[in-house]
């Protein structure tokens, strides 16, 4: 059995019950950062062999993953924060398991698009989830092509290129709302909501760490 854990985004409280359930029963589990997954079982007095399984050693490890399934052991698969395999190692690893005839099994929990669009205030019948832009090749085209869609964008950025991002959006969306989480569900915070250039004067006062959402609006949405 592999599980496919969510876990929380910021806030530790942000865990269900049956997530608590599983990671207590299985017997091991898959995670991108042992020290970042060992803080969380550890609030919860949690005690499990964690094997690390990042983006980088995902192809690498599959194989022994799917061994030791098929010969009945149980695992759960969890990322840094969040929901698996959605912008996240474990896709190969969901694959393969349901090739080899392993049942999948998912616990739904925290997730930052859906968080970001529940609060942005802009469409959610219709939306496109893009991720992470590419960094160098194929950026510029992409953000064309964004730029002509017609239902609401979710993007994923780093503190790194947050204000890069933005500029962009300013150059190739100027007259389309968006809305940006910041560290959603942590301590410090924030959102911000406006058009392209009002958004980039809100984040020159601020400083810019963590973790970044944007939810850009559809074209001619007011």
């Amino acid at each position: 059995m592999l599980y496919v854990v969510a876990t929380p985004i910021g806030n530790l409280k942000d865990i269900t019950i049956r997530a608590l359930e599983v990671l207590k029963e299985v017997d091991f589990v898959l995670c991108e950062d042992t020290r970042t997954s060992g803080n969380l079982l550890k609030h919860y007095d949690l005690h499990k062999e964690l094997v690390s399984f990042n983006a980088r050693m995902e192809e690498k490890k599959i194989d022994a993953v799917i061994k030791r399934l098929q010969d009945g052991e149980t695992c759960a698969l969890i990322s840094d924060a969040g929901t698996p395999a959605i912008s996240d190692p474990g896709v190969r690893l969901v694959n393969a398991a349901q090739k080899s005839g392993i049942n999948v099994v998912g616990i739904p929990g925290a997730n930052a698009a859906i968080l970001a669009l529940s609060i942005a205030g802009l469409p959610t019948d219709s939306f496109i989830f893009e991720g992470f832009l590419p960094q160098k090749k194929g950026r510029q085209k992409q953000l064309k092509k964004l730029a002509e869609e017609d239902r609401t964008i979710v993007l994923y950025e780093s503190m790194y290129r947050i204000e890069k991002l933005i500029n962009e959006l300013n150059e190739f969306m100027p007259n389309r709302i968006i809305a940006i989480g910041r560290e959603l569900t942590k301590k410090f915070e924030e959102i911000w909501r406006g058009f392209p250039n009002e958004i980039l004067q809100s984040l020159s006062e601020h400083q810019l760490k963590g973790e970044f959402v944007v939810v850009i609006a559809p074209i001619n949405w007011k």
